[in-house]
Protein backbone atom coordinates (compact mmCIF):
# COMPACT_ATOMS: atom_id res chain seq x y z
CA UNK A 1 0.00 0.00 0.00
CA UNK A 2 1.41 3.59 -0.88
CA UNK A 3 1.53 6.02 1.57
CA UNK A 4 3.08 9.31 2.36
CA UNK A 5 6.03 8.91 4.71
CA UNK A 6 7.66 11.97 6.76
CA UNK A 7 11.16 10.82 7.15
CA UNK A 8 12.46 12.24 11.44
CA UNK A 9 16.32 11.92 12.15
CA UNK A 10 17.07 12.06 15.33
CA UNK A 11 19.96 13.93 16.63
CA UNK A 12 19.48 13.14 20.46
CA UNK A 13 16.43 15.34 20.84
CA UNK A 14 14.09 14.55 24.07
CA UNK A 15 11.03 15.94 21.73
CA UNK A 16 11.76 13.60 19.14
CA UNK A 17 8.66 11.13 19.78
CA UNK A 18 6.61 14.52 19.91
CA UNK A 19 7.48 15.36 16.59
CA UNK A 20 6.01 11.79 16.04
CA UNK A 21 3.23 12.66 17.71
CA UNK A 22 2.39 15.07 15.80
CA UNK A 23 2.70 14.16 12.67
CA UNK A 24 0.59 10.45 13.71
CA UNK A 25 -1.92 12.67 15.60
CA UNK A 26 -1.90 14.83 11.55
CA UNK A 27 -2.89 11.37 9.93
CA UNK A 28 0.37 11.28 7.73
CA UNK A 29 2.95 7.85 8.65
CA UNK A 30 6.40 8.45 10.17
CA UNK A 31 9.16 6.83 10.38
CA UNK A 32 12.66 7.79 12.67
CA UNK A 33 15.85 7.18 11.69
CA UNK A 34 19.65 7.84 13.65
CA UNK A 35 20.94 11.24 12.09
CA UNK A 36 23.81 9.22 10.41
CA UNK A 37 21.82 7.20 8.33
CA UNK A 38 23.05 6.95 5.02
CA UNK A 39 21.94 8.36 2.17
CA UNK A 40 21.14 5.35 0.00
CA UNK A 41 18.60 4.44 2.97
CA UNK A 42 16.49 7.98 2.91
CA UNK A 43 16.63 7.21 -1.31
CA UNK A 44 15.12 4.28 -0.58
CA UNK A 45 12.20 5.33 1.62
CA UNK A 46 10.83 7.94 -0.65
CA UNK A 47 10.12 10.28 2.19
CA UNK A 48 7.70 13.13 1.22
CA UNK A 49 10.15 15.32 3.85
CA UNK A 50 12.50 14.98 6.14
CA UNK A 51 12.54 16.65 9.95
CA UNK A 52 15.63 17.15 11.98
CA UNK A 53 15.47 16.71 15.35
CA UNK A 54 16.61 19.02 18.22
CA UNK A 55 19.39 17.86 20.19
CA UNK A 56 21.94 18.26 23.18
CA UNK A 57 25.01 19.08 21.20
CA UNK A 58 26.89 21.97 20.06
CA UNK A 59 27.52 21.61 16.13
CA UNK A 60 30.95 23.40 16.62
CA UNK A 61 32.06 20.20 18.86
CA UNK A 62 34.17 18.13 17.27
CA UNK A 63 31.98 15.00 18.88
CA UNK A 64 28.62 16.82 17.97
CA UNK A 65 26.30 14.60 15.05
CA UNK A 66 26.69 15.43 11.97
CA UNK A 67 23.97 13.87 9.08
CA UNK A 68 24.47 13.19 5.82
CA UNK A 69 25.21 16.66 3.95
CA UNK A 70 23.66 15.51 0.44
CA UNK A 71 20.29 15.08 1.66
CA UNK A 72 20.05 19.03 0.99
CA UNK A 73 20.28 17.96 -2.39
CA UNK A 74 17.83 15.11 -2.86
CA UNK A 75 14.79 18.19 -3.33
CA UNK A 76 12.73 16.62 -0.51
CA UNK A 77 11.22 19.59 1.77
CA UNK A 78 12.75 19.85 4.86
CA UNK A 79 12.20 20.98 7.96
CA UNK A 80 15.03 20.99 10.48
CA UNK A 81 14.24 22.00 14.26
CA UNK A 82 16.70 23.26 16.88
CA UNK A 83 20.23 21.64 16.53
CA UNK A 84 18.84 20.18 13.16
CA UNK A 85 18.61 23.86 11.58
CA UNK A 86 21.96 24.74 13.19
CA UNK A 87 23.25 21.73 11.99
CA UNK A 88 21.46 22.71 8.65
CA UNK A 89 23.06 26.42 8.77
CA UNK A 90 26.86 25.24 9.42
CA UNK A 91 26.58 22.34 6.83
CA UNK A 92 25.78 24.62 4.11
CA UNK A 93 28.30 27.17 5.54
CA UNK A 94 26.73 29.46 7.65
CA UNK A 95 27.94 30.48 11.23
CA UNK A 96 25.97 29.38 14.79
CA UNK A 97 28.60 30.19 17.99
CA UNK A 98 27.17 29.67 21.64
CA UNK A 99 24.83 32.61 22.57
CA UNK A 100 26.17 35.52 25.17
CA UNK A 101 21.92 34.71 26.83
CA UNK A 102 20.20 31.96 26.53
CA UNK A 103 16.35 30.95 26.28
CA UNK A 104 15.00 28.20 28.12
CA UNK A 105 11.23 28.54 27.81
CA UNK A 106 8.30 30.72 26.53
CA UNK A 107 9.89 33.46 24.06
CA UNK A 108 7.47 35.74 21.44
CA UNK A 109 8.58 35.42 18.30
CA UNK A 110 7.30 37.64 15.33
CA UNK A 111 7.21 36.34 11.71
CA UNK A 112 8.83 38.27 9.13
CA UNK A 113 7.69 36.40 6.08
CA UNK A 114 4.32 34.62 5.61
CA UNK A 115 5.88 32.04 4.36
CA UNK A 116 4.10 28.58 3.73
CA UNK A 117 5.41 27.29 6.96
CA UNK A 118 3.33 30.31 8.72
CA UNK A 119 0.64 30.89 6.91
CA UNK A 120 -2.29 31.91 8.57
CA UNK A 121 -0.55 32.12 11.74
CA UNK A 122 -0.44 35.97 14.03
CA UNK A 123 2.39 37.85 13.47
CA UNK A 124 3.48 37.53 17.09
CA UNK A 125 3.22 34.83 19.59
CA UNK A 126 4.78 32.36 22.03
CA UNK A 127 7.24 29.29 21.24
CA UNK A 128 8.97 27.22 23.21
CA UNK A 129 12.74 27.82 23.13
CA UNK A 130 16.06 25.54 24.44
CA UNK A 131 18.82 26.20 22.95
CA UNK A 132 22.28 28.32 24.13
CA UNK A 133 23.75 28.84 20.93
CA UNK A 134 22.48 30.95 17.98
CA UNK A 135 22.79 31.54 14.15
CA UNK A 136 24.91 34.77 13.11
CA UNK A 137 24.98 33.97 9.42
CA UNK A 138 22.79 31.93 7.46
CA UNK A 139 23.69 30.11 4.48
CA UNK A 140 23.60 31.80 0.42
CA UNK A 141 19.82 31.74 -0.61
CA UNK A 142 18.05 31.76 2.78
CA UNK A 143 15.85 34.24 4.27
CA UNK A 144 15.30 35.06 7.80
CA UNK A 145 11.41 34.63 8.58
CA UNK A 146 10.76 35.42 12.09
CA UNK A 147 13.04 36.33 15.47
CA UNK A 148 12.77 36.90 18.47
CA UNK A 149 14.25 39.82 21.04
CA UNK A 150 17.64 37.42 22.50
CA UNK A 151 17.44 35.57 18.59
CA UNK A 152 17.48 37.05 15.38
CA UNK A 153 16.97 34.60 13.48
CA UNK A 154 14.28 32.21 15.19
CA UNK A 155 13.04 30.76 11.30
CA UNK A 156 14.43 30.60 8.09
CA UNK A 157 13.99 29.80 4.91
CA UNK A 158 15.50 28.66 1.21
CA UNK A 159 12.42 28.79 -0.74
CA UNK A 160 13.40 27.47 -3.67
CA UNK A 161 15.02 23.95 -2.08
CA UNK A 162 12.26 24.03 0.00
CA UNK A 163 14.53 24.16 3.18
CA UNK A 164 13.07 25.60 6.59
CA UNK A 165 14.25 26.03 9.91
CA UNK A 166 13.30 27.19 13.77
CA UNK A 167 14.99 27.56 16.37
CA UNK A 168 12.04 26.99 18.85
CA UNK A 169 10.17 23.64 19.34
CA UNK A 170 6.62 23.68 17.65
CA UNK A 171 6.41 19.96 18.37
CA UNK A 172 5.70 21.08 22.42
CA UNK A 173 2.27 22.29 23.61
CA UNK A 174 4.15 25.31 24.94
CA UNK A 175 4.19 26.66 21.94
CA UNK A 176 1.51 28.40 20.17
CA UNK A 177 0.42 27.34 16.62
CA UNK A 178 2.91 24.35 16.54
CA UNK A 179 0.25 22.06 15.63
CA UNK A 180 -0.31 24.79 12.71
CA UNK A 181 3.04 25.23 11.88
CA UNK A 182 3.18 20.95 11.62
CA UNK A 183 0.63 20.62 9.31
CA UNK A 184 1.40 23.53 7.11
CA UNK A 185 4.69 21.55 6.54
CA UNK A 186 3.25 18.37 6.24
CA UNK A 187 0.27 19.56 4.05
CA UNK A 188 1.47 23.29 2.15
CA UNK A 189 5.15 22.36 1.81
CA UNK A 190 5.09 18.18 1.40
CA UNK A 191 1.84 18.16 -0.01
CA UNK A 192 0.95 15.06 2.15
CA UNK A 193 -2.75 13.76 2.53
CA UNK A 194 -4.45 12.96 6.11
CA UNK A 195 -5.07 9.47 4.93
CA UNK A 196 -2.64 7.52 7.38
CA UNK A 197 -5.24 5.72 10.17
CA UNK A 198 -6.01 2.81 12.36
CA UNK A 199 -7.51 1.34 9.38
CA UNK A 200 -4.92 2.26 6.53
CA UNK A 201 -2.09 0.77 8.87
CA UNK A 202 -4.21 -2.77 9.39
CA UNK A 203 -3.78 -3.25 5.75
CA UNK A 204 -0.66 -2.09 5.21
CA UNK A 205 0.91 -4.07 8.06
CA UNK A 206 -0.60 -7.34 6.80
CA UNK A 207 1.19 -6.69 3.71
CA UNK A 208 3.89 -6.39 5.44
CA UNK A 209 3.89 -9.43 7.44
CA UNK A 210 2.94 -11.89 4.41
CA UNK A 211 6.07 -10.05 2.50
CA UNK A 212 8.61 -10.54 5.59
CA UNK A 213 7.42 -14.40 6.75
CA UNK A 214 6.33 -15.40 3.40
CA UNK A 215 5.30 -19.02 3.85
CA UNK A 216 7.53 -19.65 6.91
CA UNK A 217 5.68 -19.79 10.33
CA UNK A 218 5.81 -17.89 13.39
CA UNK A 219 5.32 -17.77 17.29
CA UNK A 220 3.43 -15.05 18.70
CA UNK A 221 4.64 -14.24 22.75
CA UNK A 222 0.97 -14.17 24.01
CA UNK A 223 0.55 -12.66 27.54
CA UNK A 224 -3.29 -11.65 27.54
CA UNK A 225 -2.44 -8.05 27.39
CA UNK A 226 -3.37 -5.47 24.81
CA UNK A 227 0.13 -5.40 23.01
CA UNK A 228 0.33 -8.94 22.41
CA UNK A 229 -2.91 -9.97 22.11
CA UNK A 230 -3.61 -6.94 19.04
CA UNK A 231 -0.05 -8.58 17.49
CA UNK A 232 -1.56 -11.87 17.75
CA UNK A 233 -4.79 -11.07 16.10
CA UNK A 234 -3.45 -8.73 13.55
CA UNK A 235 -0.83 -11.91 12.51
CA UNK A 236 -3.55 -14.44 12.33
CA UNK A 237 -5.40 -11.91 10.11
CA UNK A 238 -2.64 -11.72 7.82
CA UNK A 239 -1.32 -15.41 7.90
CA UNK A 240 -3.81 -17.82 9.43
CA UNK A 241 -2.94 -21.01 10.41
CA UNK A 242 1.15 -20.27 9.94
CA UNK A 243 1.00 -18.19 13.16
CA UNK A 244 1.07 -20.24 16.28
CA UNK A 245 0.71 -18.77 20.14
CA UNK A 246 2.54 -19.13 23.00
CA UNK A 247 1.49 -18.10 25.86
CA UNK A 248 3.97 -18.58 28.80
CA UNK A 249 3.06 -19.19 32.65
CA UNK A 250 6.50 -17.45 34.13
CA UNK A 251 5.28 -17.31 37.82
CA UNK A 252 5.55 -13.21 37.48
CA UNK A 253 1.82 -12.96 36.22
CA UNK A 254 -1.64 -11.24 38.21
CA UNK A 255 -4.28 -13.25 39.83
CA UNK A 256 -5.98 -15.72 37.50
CA UNK A 257 -4.06 -14.22 34.41
CA UNK A 258 -3.41 -17.62 33.03
CA UNK A 259 -6.66 -18.79 33.04
CA UNK A 260 -8.21 -15.61 31.74
CA UNK A 261 -5.87 -15.76 28.87
CA UNK A 262 -6.72 -19.82 27.95
CA UNK A 263 -10.84 -19.03 28.29
CA UNK A 264 -10.61 -15.75 25.60
CA UNK A 265 -8.42 -16.99 23.30
CA UNK A 266 -9.79 -20.45 22.69
CA UNK A 267 -13.14 -19.54 23.19
CA UNK A 268 -13.21 -16.29 21.19
CA UNK A 269 -10.53 -16.57 18.37
CA UNK A 270 -9.57 -19.52 15.94
CA UNK A 271 -5.73 -19.07 17.26
CA UNK A 272 -3.23 -22.09 17.47
CA UNK A 273 -2.37 -21.66 20.84
CA UNK A 274 0.43 -23.46 23.20
CA UNK A 275 0.36 -23.13 26.80
CA UNK A 276 3.87 -23.52 28.96
CA UNK A 277 3.98 -23.75 32.51
CA UNK A 278 7.79 -22.56 33.21
CA UNK A 279 7.17 -21.12 36.59
CA UNK A 280 10.07 -23.14 38.29
CA UNK A 281 12.89 -22.17 35.38
CA UNK A 282 12.14 -18.52 35.54
CA UNK A 283 11.91 -18.54 39.55
CA UNK A 284 15.06 -20.75 39.73
CA UNK A 285 17.05 -18.68 36.88
CA UNK A 286 15.71 -15.09 39.17
CA UNK A 287 16.87 -16.65 42.54
CA UNK A 288 18.69 -13.88 44.83
CA UNK A 289 18.66 -11.48 41.72
CA UNK A 290 18.39 -7.99 43.23
CA UNK A 291 19.53 -5.71 39.88
CA UNK A 292 16.64 -4.59 38.16
CA UNK A 293 18.18 -4.36 35.24
CA UNK A 294 19.51 -8.00 35.25
CA UNK A 295 15.86 -9.40 36.17
CA UNK A 296 14.91 -7.85 33.30
CA UNK A 297 17.35 -9.35 30.91
CA UNK A 298 17.19 -12.98 32.44
CA UNK A 299 13.49 -12.63 32.06
CA UNK A 300 14.22 -11.78 28.62
CA UNK A 301 16.33 -15.19 27.83
CA UNK A 302 14.60 -17.40 29.74
CA UNK A 303 11.97 -16.15 27.45
CA UNK A 304 13.64 -16.74 24.33
CA UNK A 305 15.00 -20.03 25.82
CA UNK A 306 11.73 -21.54 26.10
CA UNK A 307 10.36 -20.17 22.71
CA UNK A 308 13.09 -21.69 20.79
CA UNK A 309 12.05 -24.94 22.75
CA UNK A 310 8.94 -24.96 21.67
CA UNK A 311 9.54 -23.60 18.03
CA UNK A 312 11.83 -26.27 17.53
CA UNK A 313 8.89 -28.59 18.01
CA UNK A 314 7.25 -27.30 14.94
CA UNK A 315 8.70 -27.48 11.43
CA UNK A 316 9.41 -24.21 9.67
CA UNK A 317 9.01 -21.48 12.45
CA UNK A 318 11.14 -18.87 11.47
CA UNK A 319 9.67 -15.55 13.39
CA UNK A 320 9.44 -14.62 17.08
CA UNK A 321 6.34 -11.49 17.51
CA UNK A 322 6.82 -9.57 20.29
CA UNK A 323 4.27 -6.88 21.31
CA UNK A 324 6.85 -4.13 21.53
CA UNK A 325 5.80 -0.44 21.06
CA UNK A 326 7.78 3.00 20.27
CA UNK A 327 8.20 3.83 24.24
CA UNK A 328 9.58 0.69 24.86
CA UNK A 329 12.37 1.21 22.24
CA UNK A 330 12.79 5.09 22.97
CA UNK A 331 13.37 3.66 26.67
CA UNK A 332 15.63 0.40 26.00
CA UNK A 333 18.25 1.62 23.23
CA UNK A 334 18.99 4.52 21.36
CA UNK A 335 18.70 3.13 17.94
CA UNK A 336 16.98 5.66 16.55
CA UNK A 337 19.36 8.52 18.11
CA UNK A 338 21.86 9.15 20.39
CA UNK A 339 19.40 9.07 23.22
CA UNK A 340 19.87 8.20 26.71
CA UNK A 341 18.71 4.48 28.22
CA UNK A 342 16.53 4.55 30.52
CA UNK A 343 15.80 1.00 30.94
CA UNK A 344 15.87 -1.77 29.26
CA UNK A 345 12.60 -3.72 28.01
CA UNK A 346 12.51 -7.54 28.05
CA UNK A 347 11.55 -7.89 24.90
CA UNK A 348 13.62 -5.26 23.30
CA UNK A 349 17.39 -4.61 24.98
CA UNK A 350 16.73 -8.08 27.06
CA UNK A 351 17.22 -10.45 24.22
CA UNK A 352 20.24 -12.62 23.82
CA UNK A 353 22.18 -12.30 20.85
CA UNK A 354 22.27 -16.03 20.17
CA UNK A 355 18.66 -15.72 19.73
CA UNK A 356 17.67 -18.13 16.63
CA UNK A 357 14.43 -16.76 16.14
CA UNK A 358 14.06 -13.52 13.71
CA UNK A 359 12.05 -10.73 15.26
CA UNK A 360 8.82 -9.43 14.02
CA UNK A 361 7.51 -6.51 15.83
CA UNK A 362 4.57 -4.86 13.67
CA UNK A 363 3.69 -2.24 16.17
CA UNK A 364 7.01 -1.07 17.28
CA UNK A 365 6.40 2.28 16.12
CA UNK A 366 3.00 2.95 17.81
CA UNK A 367 2.31 4.44 21.08
CA UNK A 368 -0.47 2.64 23.41
CA UNK A 369 -3.13 4.39 22.26
CA UNK A 370 -2.99 3.89 18.83
CA UNK A 371 -2.60 0.57 19.83
CA UNK A 372 -6.12 0.46 21.55
CA UNK A 373 -7.74 1.98 18.38
CA UNK A 374 -6.14 -0.64 16.22
CA UNK A 375 -7.43 -3.42 19.00
CA UNK A 376 -11.03 -2.28 18.47
CA UNK A 377 -10.54 -1.93 14.87
CA UNK A 378 -9.44 -5.32 14.78
CA UNK A 379 -12.97 -6.27 16.78
CA UNK A 380 -11.00 -7.04 20.29
CA UNK A 381 -13.15 -7.64 23.02
CA UNK A 382 -13.46 -4.72 25.83
CA UNK A 383 -11.66 -6.62 28.06
CA UNK A 384 -8.46 -6.94 26.51
CA UNK A 385 -8.27 -3.77 24.70
CA UNK A 386 -8.95 -1.19 27.66
CA UNK A 387 -7.46 -3.02 30.72
CA UNK A 388 -4.48 -1.37 32.19
CA UNK A 389 -0.72 -2.07 30.65
CA UNK A 390 1.10 -4.63 32.46
CA UNK A 391 5.13 -4.91 31.85
CA UNK A 392 6.59 -7.80 30.34
CA UNK A 393 8.74 -8.91 32.94
CA UNK A 394 5.36 -8.83 35.26
CA UNK A 395 5.23 -8.90 38.62
CA UNK A 396 9.29 -9.47 38.87
CA UNK A 397 9.70 -5.49 38.11
CA UNK A 398 6.71 -5.02 41.14
CA UNK A 399 8.88 -6.52 43.84
CA UNK A 400 12.05 -4.45 44.20
CA UNK A 401 14.83 -6.61 45.63
CA UNK A 402 14.44 -10.52 45.57
CA UNK A 403 11.75 -12.52 43.78
CA UNK A 404 10.59 -14.89 45.98
CA UNK A 405 7.62 -17.45 45.72
CA UNK A 406 6.09 -15.50 49.59
CA UNK A 407 6.89 -12.21 47.90
CA UNK A 408 4.94 -13.10 44.51
CA UNK A 409 1.99 -14.13 47.16
CA UNK A 410 1.50 -11.40 48.54
CA UNK A 411 1.84 -8.82 45.90
CA UNK A 412 -0.28 -10.74 43.56
CA UNK A 413 -3.26 -10.32 46.19
CA UNK A 414 -2.58 -7.09 47.05
CA UNK A 415 -2.29 -6.26 43.15
CA UNK A 416 -5.74 -7.64 42.97
CA UNK A 417 -7.40 -5.81 45.58
CA UNK A 418 -5.92 -2.44 44.00
CA UNK A 419 -7.75 -3.54 40.39
CA UNK A 420 -10.77 -4.52 42.10
CA UNK A 421 -11.42 -1.65 44.49
CA UNK A 422 -10.21 0.96 40.97
CA UNK A 423 -13.12 -1.28 39.29
CA UNK A 424 -15.50 -1.19 41.62
CA UNK A 425 -15.16 2.92 42.32
CA UNK A 426 -15.29 3.31 38.57
CA UNK A 427 -12.30 4.78 37.82
CA UNK A 428 -10.50 1.76 36.10
CA UNK A 429 -11.55 3.77 32.06
CA UNK A 430 -10.29 6.76 34.17
CA UNK A 431 -6.83 6.10 34.91
CA UNK A 432 -3.77 4.93 32.64
CA UNK A 433 -2.27 2.37 35.28
CA UNK A 434 -3.39 1.03 38.89
CA UNK A 435 -1.24 -1.64 40.76
CA UNK A 436 0.76 -2.62 43.55
CA UNK A 437 4.72 -2.80 44.16
CA UNK A 438 5.98 -5.01 47.21
CA UNK A 439 8.98 -2.99 48.82
CA UNK A 440 12.10 -4.46 50.62
CA UNK A 441 11.49 -3.38 53.62
CA UNK A 442 9.90 -4.68 57.18
CA UNK A 443 7.82 -2.35 59.19
CA UNK A 444 6.86 -2.80 63.00
CA UNK A 445 2.74 -2.34 63.15
CA UNK A 446 0.14 -3.16 65.94
CA UNK A 447 -2.92 -5.83 64.95
CA UNK A 448 -5.01 -7.34 67.19
CA UNK A 449 -2.63 -5.83 70.44
CA UNK A 450 0.22 -8.06 68.84
CA UNK A 451 3.39 -6.47 67.62
CA UNK A 452 3.61 -7.22 63.75
CA UNK A 453 7.09 -6.38 61.64
CA UNK A 454 5.81 -6.98 58.13
CA UNK A 455 6.02 -5.91 54.83
CA UNK A 456 4.92 -2.70 52.94
CA UNK A 457 2.83 -2.20 49.91
CA UNK A 458 3.06 0.35 47.67
CA UNK A 459 -0.32 1.66 45.88
CA UNK A 460 1.25 3.25 42.34
CA UNK A 461 -2.33 5.18 40.18
CA UNK A 462 -1.18 7.60 37.19
CA UNK A 463 -2.81 8.79 34.57
CA UNK A 464 -1.10 9.31 31.24
CA UNK A 465 -1.88 9.88 27.58
CA UNK A 466 0.62 7.51 25.86
CA UNK A 467 3.10 6.01 28.94
CA UNK A 468 6.00 8.61 27.99
CA UNK A 469 5.13 11.11 30.77
CA UNK A 470 2.17 10.56 33.74
CA UNK A 471 0.80 12.33 36.58
CA UNK A 472 -0.12 10.53 39.57
CA UNK A 473 -3.74 10.35 39.99
CA UNK A 474 -5.35 11.97 43.42
CA UNK A 475 -7.38 8.99 44.28
CA UNK A 476 -10.87 9.69 46.82
CA UNK A 477 -9.90 8.83 50.15
CA UNK A 478 -12.43 6.21 50.60
CA UNK A 479 -11.11 4.62 48.07
CA UNK A 480 -7.44 4.45 49.38
CA UNK A 481 -8.92 3.69 52.56
CA UNK A 482 -11.07 0.76 50.93
CA UNK A 483 -7.62 -0.57 49.12
CA UNK A 484 -5.53 -0.57 52.48
CA UNK A 485 -7.80 -1.40 54.80
CA UNK A 486 -8.65 -5.00 52.46
CA UNK A 487 -4.74 -5.04 51.86
CA UNK A 488 -3.87 -5.29 55.43
CA UNK A 489 -7.00 -7.33 56.36
CA UNK A 490 -6.80 -10.37 53.70
CA UNK A 491 -2.76 -10.03 52.73
CA UNK A 492 -1.04 -12.19 55.45
CA UNK A 493 2.18 -10.75 55.74
CA UNK A 494 1.45 -6.89 55.04
CA UNK A 495 0.69 -4.03 57.72
CA UNK A 496 1.75 -1.09 56.12
CA UNK A 497 0.05 0.71 52.95
CA UNK A 498 1.71 3.67 51.07
CA UNK A 499 0.72 6.07 47.78
CA UNK A 500 3.25 7.02 44.92
CA UNK A 501 2.51 10.50 44.45
CA UNK A 502 5.83 10.44 41.79
CA UNK A 503 5.12 11.62 38.32
CA UNK A 504 7.05 10.86 35.48
CA UNK A 505 9.55 12.08 35.02
CA UNK A 506 11.64 12.06 37.32
CA UNK A 507 10.48 9.02 38.05
CA UNK A 508 9.08 6.05 35.59
CA UNK A 509 5.95 4.34 36.11
CA UNK A 510 7.39 1.18 37.26
CA UNK A 511 9.69 1.04 39.89
CA UNK A 512 12.00 -1.03 38.15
Amino acid sequence: MDRDTILILDFGSQYTQLIARRIRESKVYFKILPYHTPISEIKSLKPKGIILSGGPASVYDKMAPQGEVQIFKLNIPILAICYGMQWMVYALEGNVVQADKQEYGKTSIEILNSSSLFQNLKKNFLVWMSHGDYITEIPSGFEVIAQSVNTPVAGIMNKEKKLYGVQFHPEVTHTNYGDEIIKNYLYEICNCSPIWNMKSFLESACEDIKKTVGKKKVFCALSGGVDSSTVAVLINKAIGEQLTCIFIDNGLLRKDEAERVIRVFKNSFNINLVWVDAKKSFLKKLHKVINPEEKRKIIGREFISVFEKEAAKLDGVEFLAQGTLYPDVIESVSIKGPSAIIKTHHNVGGLPSTMKLKLIEPLRDLFKDEVRLLAEELNLPDEIVWQHPFPGPGLGVRIIGEITEERLRILRESDYIVDQEIRNSGLYRDVWQAFAVLLPIKTVGVMGDKRTYEYVIAIRVVQSYDGMTADWVSLPSDVLDRMTNRIINEVMGVNRVVYDITSKPPGTIEWE
